[in-house]
């Protein structure tokens, strides 16, 4: 929408009107056909249209284009009224200041500053609209650190604020406390489950060493019997042996004297017998022992 011509100041050239809205243009814009318009105008046209709305020629946003320079000085020297005139304001100035103007002018209205005030004042009362606004706060003289406004002082009692500030800190804390009280159960939960699964594998890896360390130690002993065997065999044999040596050194190397030199034939017989059943005991011996 444009600005309103009846605040305007003057002559206002016909140029110088939207097509659509037949205010003054606001931030205009220009088609092929030298037709102009207010930005916000011609844009909503358009989505509605295909044409201008003046002539009906064919229009299309791209085919827009700012306006004429001359007609832009034109627009901006145009004298206008504040648009807080109603408030009280009486300046007039350029087109191309006014915005200017507003954004300082004394008269513009302001909400009040104060959370929950619906009043609207100039801005030059504003100060004097928060000295006496019942919705402007304060902290509390008494000391308790509360923010308290107008409104609410008749009613303000510091020790049931602190009391209440109290209770909900300590419902807030009985609440974290749950809830950490409740993560930690919840994780010595898990940590025992994980350890009785720990336990019950362990278990099973002592029994399976244990099966293991019976079945060596038994064959531990078997292996000691049978080497002990061994051994009592061979000390058994190494004594028949040095018996048998001992028998053979006693009846045949010893050396024969004068008297024995022509022994009679039944003597000489019994000592070769002797002698012939001595050395197949050795052999036999021998034999047995190769065998073990």
């Amino acid at each position: 929408m444009g600005y309103d011509l009846e605040r305007f100041v003057g002559y206002v050239n016909e140029g110088l009107l939207c097509c659509v809205c037949r205010d003054v243009l606001e931030d205009p814009l220009q088609a092929p056909c030298e037709h102009a318009f207010c930005s916000s105008c011609i844009h909503g046209w358009l989505i509605h249209h295909n044409n201008c709305p003046e002539d009906r020629l064919p229009l299309d946003i791209t085919h827009l284009r700012p306006l004429f320079r001359y007609m832009r000085n034109d627009l901006a020297k145009l004298q206008v009224r504040c648009v807080f005139r109603p408030q009280g304001c009486e300046v007039i100035c350029a087109l191309e200041s006014l915005h200017r103007h507003e954004e300082q002018c004394d008269y513009a209205l302001l909400n009040c500053s104060n959370a929950g005030c619906p009043v609207q004042v100039s801005r030059r009362s504003l100060e004097a609209h928060l000295c006496v606004c019942e919705y402007s706060s304060r902290v509390c003289a008494s000391g308790c650190g509360y923010t308290i406004i107008n409104t609410e002082e008749a009613q303000h009692n510091c020790v049931s604020e602190l009391r209440a500030e109290l209770d909900m800190l300590r419902a807030e804390l009985n609440c974290k406390v749950e809830e950490v009280k409740h993560e930690m159960e919840s994780r010595l939960d898990s940590q025992r489950r994980h350890m009785v699964q720990k336990e019950s594998l362990l278990r099973i890896e002592v029994d399976e060493l244990k099966g293991q360390l019976s079945r060596v130690m038994s064959d531990v002993r078997v292996l000691l019997g049978a080497e002990r065997a061994r051994r009592q065999e061979l000390e058994r044999a190494e004594l028949e042996k040095a018996e048998l040596l001992e028998l053979l050194k006693k009846e045949g190397l010893r050396p024969a004297t004068p008297s024995e030199a022509a022994p009679p034939p039944a003597e000489v017989q019994r000592k070769h017998s002797s002698r012939s059943l001595a050395l197949d005991c050795i052999k036999r011996k021998n034999r047995e022992v190769t065998v073990i």
